[in-house]
């Protein structure tokens, strides 16, 4: 197969552009956020070519660039990237969170300007390496290596606990991590290769003929956990997320904004690509307590986010909420469960990816994350709080918004599948009213009302950074009265780039299914049999439950 060179292209293109910033002199520091700001329009430019060039009915790995790296014994290891309808609108969404995500730091970043834009270039190399690699030890470096610039990131531009929440990120997800790393082992060594695409095909060949590829269902049950304990700890799944509030909470605003945008939806990928692709019937087997997990954190999120005081820490309960929408649509198993979990990925990074924007705005103008201390914002920033309405409405999944559309799809697939069924869907719907009540309860609270703006200091803010990182600088008493000043022309740019993205997927979301439809139909066919044979297997059962009296009667 000739290589094809553009996801190389895409994926490289953040790290060339550490190069300048690596190797601009003293005295032309300023330079070094236009660089990156560059870089990620760039690398934005160029997935975009990628994209149109996608073919949306192709099902298999397209742009794949293979090139054997090293060998461990007998053990090829390879530089094996690619992309397909799964991933595809992940790159998309994560060359598109990005330059937002440096967009927001022009102003709000003054310290240590090099090291910060330099973790934001590798940040997106590493992630979008995930979403691209089709070899599992390049995908291990990949996941691993995304972890280490969120960590400094958190750890050195955070709020006042930015240490222990760093290091609370960083050791959850390394447990998970070295658990995956246990299963990828075993694969390897088993199977002669750790080419993902390989062992899905092998996976579903084997399945025709009714047998496995593992020794017995043991072995593939210990190997799946393997996985999606990595995964559940990412997304995260209740009871996997203490970590994600005090990540949010203590994050620089960019940082929450990827964190939110893009990090959190490497778990939801690799539950599709792994989990459904390598262990079949593990995935079946699991479902429907999946799914409880699922529709517990739909509802748990939705709930704890209505009794935060900090808003803040609202928003990031509330991605607990919305993803466990995206679980339930996942362990539907069925396509479209699996398009619409796809599609609400992307949703959830520009409508949770907006509110941590408009969160960080805010808070740069009072220095306070309580939602009781503010009000009446409509009234000192109209065009700011129209913007922010928009946002809201898109994260409550108001129709004609992009997160409508997803939700829909998730609950249709979820209402016809025999693994979740209508009564856990029927409990996941209100999860959406729930969605409304805090959203509008935040909105109420934060921007209607009277302002209040005589006590702009007076609630300080438990969360601030005595260094002045990012959310925290120092800002002059000239605004005492009035401290809500008008956006700046990259914070305005930023709000609305969101808020036309998530108009074009809610008014126009054919497109956005017709270039997933494919891959997701060919995951819910390769899990499909497993249903069936599990089905049967319980009809059969029951059958014989009801007729054993029946003979012993006679």
């Amino acid at each position: 197969m000739e290589n094809n060179f553009w996801a190389t292209a895409v994926l490289f293109t953040p790290l060339i552009g550490l190069i300048p910033l690596l190797f601009l002199t003293r005295g032309r520091e300023e330079r070094i956020k236009w660089i990156a700001l560059a870089f990620t329009l760039l690398t934005a430019g160029v997935t975009l070519i990628m994209l149109v060039q996608f073919d949306p009915n192709n099902a298999g790995m397209q742009f794949v660039h293979y090139q054997e790296w090293f060998k461990v014994a007998n053990f090829p290891i390879s530089y094996h990237v690619g992309v397909d309808g799964l991933s595809i609108w992940l790159i998309v969404l994560t060359a598109f969170i990005m330059p937002l995500a440096v967009l927001f730091s022009l102003t709000h970043v003054k310290d240590r300007q090099r090291l910060y834009y330099s973790f934001m270039l590798i940040l997106e190399f590493a992630m979008i390496g995930v979403f691209m690699a089709q070899d599992l030890f390049l995908f291990y470096i990949f996941w691993e290596v995304s972890l280490v610039p969120m960590y400094f990131l958190v750890g050195i531009w955070g709020s006042e606990q930015r240490i222990y929440a760093a290091v609370k990120f960083f050791l959850y997800t390394m447990t998970g991590s070295i658990l995956m790393l246990l299963a990828i082992l075993w694969l390897g060594t088993n199977l002669g290769t750790f080419n993902v695409t390989e062992i899905i095909s092998r996976v579903g060949e084997v399945a025709k003929t009714g047998k496995s590829i593992f020794p017995d269902s043991t072995t593939e049950a210990l190997l799946f956990l393997g996985f999606f304990i990595a995964f559940a700890i990412k997304v995260p799944i209740w009871p996997f997320h203490s970590w994600l509030p005090d990540a949010h909470v203590q994050a620089p605003t960019a940082g929450s904004v990827i964190l939110a945008g893009v990090m959190l939806k490497l778990g939801t990928y690799g539950l599709v690509r792994f989990c459904l692709g390598f262990f079949p019937q593990a995935s079946v087997n699991a479902a429907p307590i999946i799914a409880i997990l699922a529709v517990i954190g739909i509802i748990y999120g939705a709930w704890v986010s209505y009794a935060q005081t900090d808003v803040k820490k609202l928003v990031a309960y509330s991605s607990i909420s919305h993803l466990g929408f995206v679980v339930l649509g996942i362990f539907a198993l069925n396509a479209a469960g699996i398009s619409g979990a796809t599609l609400q990925m992307v949703n959830h990074g520009i409508s949770t990816g907006g509110l941590f924007l408009l969160v960080g705005m805010l808070y740069e103008r009072r220095h306070t994350k309580a939602i009781d201390a503010f009000g009446g914002v409509w009234k000192l920033m109209p065009v700011f709080s129209g913007l922010s309405l928009i946002i809201t409405f898109s994260s409550m999944g108001l129709p004609g918004l992009n997160g409508f559309v997803g939700e829909f799809s998730i609950l249709l697939g979820s209402f016809g599948s025999s693994t979740t069924g209508w009564f856990l869907t029927a409990l996941a719907t209100t999860g959406v009213i729930l969605a409304a009540v805090y959203l509008l309860f935040m909105w109420n609270k934060v921007f209607m009302g009277e302002p209040k703006v005589a006590t702009a200091d007076a609630h300080g803010d438990a969360h601030g950074d005595a260094h002045g990182h990012d959310d925290h600088g120092a800002h002059e008493d000239a605004h005492a009265a009035n401290p809500y000043t008008p956006l700046t022309w990259n914070e305005g740019t930023a709000l609305a780039v969101v808020v036309i993205a998530a108009l074009i997927v809610g008014l126009f979301s054919a497109p956005f299914f017709r270039y997933m439809d494919a891959s997701s139909a060919a995951y819910a066919e390769h899990v499909g049999p497993y249903i069936t044979n599990s089905t049967t297997a319980a009809t059969t059962s029951t059958s014989q439950q009801i007729t054993v009296p029946e003979t012993a009667a006679k």
